[in-house]
């Protein structure tokens, strides 16, 4: 597909504590863009599965506090009951519109480093694509995570950041509300892992929802030697 751009006026650019809303909107818009290149089909069904059931069954799970780490840039993103072992790429705002992750490099995921780092306080963002027109890329399995699983963020000052699942949702692009899919105002640290899920329009070349995964801070160590 051609991936679409969805421009934020100069006046959105994220700083500080109100980087999220800002980045909210970068990153719903780009569903556009995180969706395949003329792949479809991979989210739909089963997205749609795991919302209803969080929404209905399974209330979120909030785990207490951690103290936060000091930032760091994260260079790897480990979530080992879904598969997902990645690099990860910092990525910008580029006139207005957020950096995608590379489509010749699906197995990669992208942090956005105008927010949070990964264990400091607040919601780090990581995006990545659930499939491409050769396949299944980084995310395609994160709309079937479990609440309670292990995501692990590799950091550049050696630290392990460990977070616990606590609640995953398929939410469709027109009903996504900033303020509660980003909002940490405790300083809590926090992450979210973003990916498109849904329905696939191929005349559109879109997919109509966002797979959210809300994970906090429980633990940290250091990189195994």
């Amino acid at each position: 597909m051609t991936a679409h751009r969805a421009g934020v006026g100069a006046d959105a650019r994220p700083d500080g504590r109100t980087w999220a809303t800002a980045a909210v909107a970068l990153l719903l818009l780009a569903a556009w863009w995180l969706g395949p290149a003329g792949h479809g089909g991979s989210g739909g069904d089963t997205g749609a599965a795991v919302a209803a059931a969080v929404a209905a069954d399974h209330p979120p799970h909030v785990y207490a506090p951690h103290a936060p780490l000091p930032a760091a840039a994260p260079t790897r993103l480990d979530v080992p009951s879904i598969g997902v072992h990645a690099s990860l790429v910092g990525r910008d705002l580029t006139d207005g519109t957020i950096d995608p992750p590379p489509y010749d490099t699906p197995g990669v995921a992208g942090w956005y480093r105008g927010g949070p780092a990964p264990g400091a306080p607040g919601a780090a963002v990581i995006v990545g694509h659930v499939d491409t027109e050769t396949g299944p890329a980084v995310f395609y399995a994160l709309s079937t995570v479990q609440r309670g699983a292990v995501v692990d963020v590799t950091r550049t000052d050696g630290t392990v950041a460990e977070f616990s699942v606590e609640a995953v949702e398929v939410v469709q692009k027109d009903h996504f509300d900033a303020s509660r899919v980003y909002g940490s105002g405790t300083g809590r640290p926090e992450l979210r892992l973003i990916t498109c899920g849904g329905s696939f329009d191929r005349t559109q070349q879109e997919y109509s929802a966002n797979v959210v995964v809300y994970a906090a801070l429980t633990g940290s160590h250091p990189v195994a030697r």
